[in-house]
């Protein structure tokens, strides 16, 4: 069966648009209360779910609204407020719930919102969970006894267990001392919490992005718009400044010249460091970093897009390093998701470490041009068994040469077809990603 409500990471619209309504979250929360309390594995069939979020205006709403739902189909609830993402992951596992569900939309701006689940390991829900989910929306909703009905129960200090996490996966005489860093949350669900966990080990911290109101979350801030990071930083004469998405999972940095390193080399520079064996990526990592860990006799190997299709592979590789170039980056010796904050002092530990600054790591990499073009289209696109798009790209790699990168890739989200090109000489890859975007249009 396929879902139709549940995408590559939960489910996400735009408020008051089906589903993001509050009507369907109530009976969303009735569906997985019922699905979870059959998989609880306890006796007496109960459960409970940890509920989080960001700083949305909405997020409110559909908490009230999820929380009616579970409880009605007699699930016990515990809400922690605005949490990052990877911390919601963390509670679901410390608290022995059942499941955690994270009301976010991540970076996209504050009239979007969204839903996303983790099972009991702080991992994402598998399929055939999700399908049982959509399976149970179709039925009425029936409210449990009045003796059977869930609990809710707000933890308080949340927020402070999962700082204390974050400052563990650091040795402990590692500090911040003598580091001056300016810190972007987004005015997301990190703004009470990174400042915090970099204070505390010892660096002086200049703070934006952290007055949330409901409405200004990724807006003109955090890791998706760097560009008042890179302004602080060199105002402040920074050492280097740290940006987060709405909901914590993602992270880039700028070093103190105010350049930015972004995902790729964010990877570049823990594998390094750690000494890792292999990397996962995905297909829009940038061949650079490819071949610059090639160069250290690391491996790396590409995954789909999607934090899904990165942690699948790692699991099957027996990696615990690997990400996204937007900053998705996943240590699953350290977190089970994809961490900002947890990220971020992985990096922080290199610098430490290398006795050097953050443009210096980041120098063995050599980044490689790359150029994307949309083509629309018309409809859902099948790319397989196409003689003449094979032909096209062919051509363009040949081209190329070994040193360049070709990808077809229909997005998930839109109907269009992303056309990139990568390779040494920006010019050339430009040149190339126009020609074959032209003829990708035209054989669409």
């Amino acid at each position: 069966m396929s879902k139709q409500y549940f995408g590559t990471d939960g489910i996400r619209g735009k408020v008051g648009e089906v589903p993001i309504t509050p009507d369907f979250m109530l009976k969303l929360g009735w569906a997985c209360g019922r699905v979870f309390a059959r998989g609880s594995g306890n006796t007496d069939g109960r459960c409970t779910v940890v509920i989080g979020k960001d700083t949305r205006v909405s997020g409110y709403m559909f908490e009230s609204a999820l929380e009616a739902g579970l409880v009605a189909a007699g699930v016990d609830v515990k809400l922690l407020g605005p949490m990052p993402t990877p911390g919601i992951a963390l509670m679901t596992r410390t608290q022995r719930a059942t499941a955690g569900i994270v009301i976010s939309a991540s970076h996209n701006p504050y009239y979007d919102n969204g839903i996303k689940f983790f099972n009991s390991e702080g991992s994402k829900l598998p399929d055939e969970v999700e399908l049982a989910i959509e399976q149970e929306l179709e039925l009425p909703l029936v409210t449990a006894e009045s003796d059977e009905i869930g609990k809710v129960l707000r933890l308080q200090d949340a927020a402070g267990r999962y700082i204390e996490y974050c400052k563990s996966t650091v040795p402990h005489k590692f500090t911040l001392r003598g580091r001056k860093i300016v810190v972007d949350c987004a005015h997301g669900a990190t703004y009470h919490v990174a400042p915090s966990v970099l204070r505390e080990l010892g660096a002086e911290v200049v703070v934006t992005g952290a007055e949330p109101d409901g409405f200004n979350i990724n807006h003109k801030v955090g890791s998706t718009n760097p560009t008042a990071l890179r302004a602080s930083v060199l105002l402040e004469s920074a050492d280097l400044g740290i940006a987060f998405d709405g909901d914590g999972d993602r992270v880039v940095f700028v070093d103190h010249k105010g350049e930015l390193v972004d995902g790729d080399e964010l990877l570049y520079i823990i594998a390094c460091e750690r000494n890792c064996t292999g990397v996962v990526g995905t297909l829009m990592s940038n061949l650079g970093m490819e071949l610059a860990l090639k160069e250290r006799g690391i491996e790396f190997s590409r995954a789909q897009v999607g934090d899904r299709y990165v942690s699948e592979m790692m699991r099957e590789k027996g990696w615990s390093l690997g990400g996204e170039s937007s900053g998705h980056i996943i240590c699953s010796d350290l977190s089970t998701t994809g961490d900002g904050v947890v990220a971020a002092l992985q990096v922080l530990l290199a610098v430490q470490h290398g006795e050097t600054d953050l443009a210096s790591l980041k120098a063995g990499m050599n980044k490689f041009p790359q150029h994307m073009i949309n083509v629309r289209a018309q409809g859902k696109v099948d790319l397989d068994n196409r003689p003449e798009l094979d032909a096209a790209v062919a051509a363009t790699e040949a081209e190329l040469g070994e040193r360049g990168r070709v990808l077809l890739r229909p997005s998930g989200t839109e109907p269009v077809v992303r056309v990139m090109v990568e390779g040494e000489d920006e010019a050339q890859v430009q040149r190339l990603c126009a020609e074959l975007a032209a003829q990708v249009e035209k054989l669409l």
